[in-house]
């Protein structure tokens, strides 16, 4: 699935400038809290249900790209 805007945004006006989901007031920093407690995706979209599937998905590839370019040079 794309999006058709970008996934997360910042904006000084939202939550002091926090990284959260486009649309939304989730900050990025609560999946990888989750993530990090061993909770689901499933279960992170549960509680927030205005982060679509696709964003959080996004954001855990670009993350992955990230690492992987990061580590091959």
């Amino acid at each position: 699935m794309t999006l058709e805007q970008p996934p997360v945004h910042s904006d000084p006006a939202t939550l002091g400038g926090a990284v959260v989901f486009t649309g939304t007031r989730v900050p990025v920093q609560t999946l990888w809290d989750y993530l990090e407690a061993g909770d689901t995706l499933d279960a992170f979209l549960a509680d927030y249900p205005t982060v679509v599937r696709a964003q959080a998905i996004a954001v855990l590839e670009s993350a992955k790209h990230a690492m992987l370019n990061a580590h091959s040079h």
